[in-house]
């Protein structure tokens, strides 16, 4: 079924794009003015604060917070480390590198493309020059050039699990492709991803995904592509023979390749665990200093209180291809390309490009079934944008953008944009505009499919887009079958929970249970895409009691998450229903990027009740009598929780300003709401004034009258006040005072 891609520019502070299946919402991503996307960007960056504790640096690079580097982010060539020591990382990466061939060289026979890829990897493209310069200055400039650095220098310490031992020698240099186009933020458990494969070795897993304006002529892209698979097919044969030719060459090189595949294995591990060794000596306080100056590029955006999340392993995307400038074993083909005939097509097409030595190449996805010609030309574009970026770096002075990554629209297209999406329909001139014209330059032949929307009515009210972009504002998520999911996330850890709802189609519990599971399978994958959720994922599902149920619901939300172009690891169904799972985090959320706490409960969802709130507020006053010196204390509290403490707690107050000699009023106030309250403080306390003398009974004496009038006065013998009681307070006989005649 053919989808269309609908982009909202109407208005310059938010740009919206949403690809459209059935009418439902698939994929959905938006841009705001005010806070511009780091992720992607390059930046020549300063070292603040090298933290021990944390291993990593903190670095100035220009963003509202210091960025995070940790220390496995950080290249070899930044190391500032002794001669001696240079030398021997030196001689253990070129002993790793011959082993790593010798080994794909033992398997040539089984597999040339697939060989020739492992030796590539291992002595990095074109067989030469690929590994870390160690040699440099303590006091030169940071290197803006390709730096030859192996990114999986730290492969043991990555928490992988161990292959057996074939084929963790076959899969060693694999191996390191992998983790080199996955590097991310040690601290986030995404980065080790196993059981299924979603991400893109190219688009998903090379962290960032960056391009700019493409400079080659549109004209040139418009070839005739069935002229260009004619030449294509006439070198096959010499392609074949070529590699063929090649792997010869480079075993008679390598006398490594003639000793025991076994033997190779041993070497090969113990040369590793040597290189390891060397590496793992060093903490980041001896290698990084203060004041350093580093080319970074943002893996992740700024979150909360959290800065952005840096590397200094780069990489620069294109339409069809990566290239990785600074990690030499980075290459390869995409994971997500299953055709063994296009992977092999497209190994010799990598072959022919000859990529210096340093670098690395991925084909991405997109680029499975493109020519030899249209891959060359995105590479040399990568090239040349590689080389402004370089030429830039050694004219600026840090902190400074070097390279901003590409608009939303821009990027959509690229990224977004494939075969199966009939149009993209844009709202805005000045968006209509950007998407055309990007368009002619990357796919001149779709930009036909480029359409601008006229109408009065707003694009996504006119698709049904604005309503189910509310829904995600929301945690319950209706499902067809009459069940829901309740979505519920903090920080890092978010909850799906199953529920059959009013789900009674199916004959029998089981049933119910797993027809709510699939659906709910679906509906998750979905809403991960939709609200960007990120972190551990924990589904709860329906409790099931056949295990080939369990296997079900996991094998249908595995097929829904190939969709997802995040690096994603899922697990199993445990014996409590529950199914963890982990998911890398691409951009700001729709709740992060679009909400703020909420004023009234600060983000906890729920305020207490009036009756909790009152008691709150009075604890609060009478404590603020006990240890104040005011005389008036006035409480500003909401309408609803006034009224509340004035109708039944009017006792609680009195006695407040009985036993504290302060007056306490109670003010609606219509700005307060929930259990919010103010305590304003004016006035001096009253001095308590000297006790009343006490006159007892029989110690009275008479005392004669001064006049024939006559009147009698009360004296409390009891009470120690010297305070004048109004009449309706003045009670003497009700206290036991005793009375005493005075005669005039």
């Amino acid at each position: 079924m053919k989808k269309t891609m609908l982009i909202d520019a109407a208005n310059e502070e938010e740009v919206r794009v949403c690809v459209l299946q059935n009418g439902k919402v698939e994929d959905f991503d938006f841009e705001s003015a005010s806070k511009r996307p780091v992720r992607g960007n390059i930046y020549l960056a300063r070292v603040t604060r090298v933290e021990p504790s944390l291993q990593a640096a903190f670095v100035e690079f220009g963003g509202n917070r210091h960025g995070f580097l940790a220390f496995n982010e950080i290249h070899p060539d930044y190391y500032q480390i002794p001669v001696s020591d240079r030398a021997l990382l030196q001689e253990a990466d070129k002993e790793e590198a011959e082993l790593a061939a010798a080994l794909a060289l033992t398997r040539a026979g089984e597999d040339d493309d697939d060989a020739l890829d492992e030796i590539d990897a291992a002595l990095g493209e074109g067989g030469e020059g690929g590994r870390p310069d160690y040699s440099r200055d303590d006091d030169r400039a940071p290197r803006a050039s390709g730096s030859d650095g192996p990114h999986a220098l730290e492969s043991e310490a990555e928490g992988s699990e161990a292959p057996e031992p074939e084929a963790a020698a076959m899969d060693a240099p694999a191996a390191e492709t992998q983790s080199a186009d996955a590097h991310d933020m040690n601290a986030d458990p995404l980065d080790e991803i196993a059981g299924i494969e979603e991400a893109d070795a190219g688009e998903d897993a090379a962290a960032p995904e960056i391009v700019e304006e493409i400079e080659f002529a549109a004209p040139a892209l418009a070839a005739d592509e069935a002229g260009e698979d004619a030449v294509e097919n006439e070198d096959e044969e010499d392609d074949e023979a070529a590699v063929a030719a090649r792997i010869a060459r480079l075993a008679e090189q390598n006398p490594l390749a003639k000793l025991p595949r076994r033997e190779l294995i041993e070497r090969y591990r113990e040369a590793r665990r040597k290189k390891a060794r060397l590496l793992r000596n060093y903490k980041i306080q001896e290698v990084i200093k203060r004041r350093q100056i580093l080319l970074v590029q943002a893996v992740k955006e700024e979150r909360g209180t959290k800065g952005a999340a840096l590397t200094t392993y780069l990489s620069l995307a294109g339409r069809y291809c990566v290239l990785m400038p600074n990690t030499a074993r980075g290459g390869g083909i995409s994971r997500k390309i299953p055709v063994a005939a296009d992977r092999k097509r497209l190994r010799r097409v990598v072959d022919s490009l000859d990529v210096p030595g340093g670098m690395g190449l991925i084909i991405r996805t997109a680029g499975a079934k493109r020519t030899k010609a249209e891959i060359k030309r995105d590479y040399e574009y990568l090239v040349r944008l590689w080389e402004n970026i370089r030429t830039l770096t050694l004219k600026s002075i840090a902190p400074c953008l070097i390279y901003e990554e590409a608009s939303l629209i821009k990027r959509a297209i690229r990224d977004l944009y494939d075969k199966d999406i009939a149009q993209v329909i844009v709202e805005g001139d000045s968006g209509y505009r950007e998407a055309k014209d990007f368009m002619k330059m990357l796919m001149p032949s779709h930009s036909k499919n480029v359409q601008p929307y006229k109408e009065r009515t707003p694009l996504f009210v006119a698709h049904n887009v604005e309503a189910q972009l509310d829904s995600m504002y929301q945690p319950t998520v209706r499902l067809k079958s009459g069940g829901y999911i309740v979505i519920n996330q903090t920080e890092a850890l978010i909850a799906i929970d199953v529920n059959s709802g009013k789900s009674t189609r199916e004959r029998n519990i089981e049933q119910t249970a797993l027809r709510t599971n699939l659906e709910a399978a679906d509906e998750a994958a979905r809403q991960m895409r939709l609200r960007d959720l990120a972190g551990l994922i924990v589904v709860d599902f329906i409790d099931m009691e056949e295990g080939r149920n369990n296997r079900a619901v996991e094998k249908r939300l595995k097929d829904a998450l190939r969709a997802d172009r995040a690096r994603i690891q899922v697990g199993r169904i445990s014996t409590f229903g529950l199914l963890e799972m982990s998911r890398q985090r691409r951009r700001a959320g729709i709740v992060d990027g679009t909400t703020h706490a909420c004023p009234t409960c600060g983000g906890a969802g729920a305020v207490r009740s009036h009756e909790m709130a009152a008691l709150r507020i009075l604890r609060a006053t009478e404590h603020e009598a006990i240890s104040g010196e005011a005389g008036l204390l006035q409480v500003k509290v909401a309408i609803d929780v006034a009224l509340y403490v004035l109708n039944h707690k009017r006792e609680w107050l009195r006695r407040i300003e009985e036993n504290y000699g302060v007056t306490v009023e109670v003010i609606a106030d219509s700005t307060k709401a929930g259990d919010n309250f103010e305590i304003e403080k004016t006035g001096a306390r009253k001095e308590a004034a000297e006790a009343p003398v006490i006159v007892r009974a029989d110690t009275t004496e008479t005392i004669e009258p001064d006049a024939g009038t006559e009147e009698v006065a009360v004296e409390d013998a009891d009470a120690g006040e010297s305070e004048v009681r109004s009449e309706g307070e003045s009670r003497s006989d009700e206290r036991g005072g005793r009375r005493r005649r005075r005669r005039r």
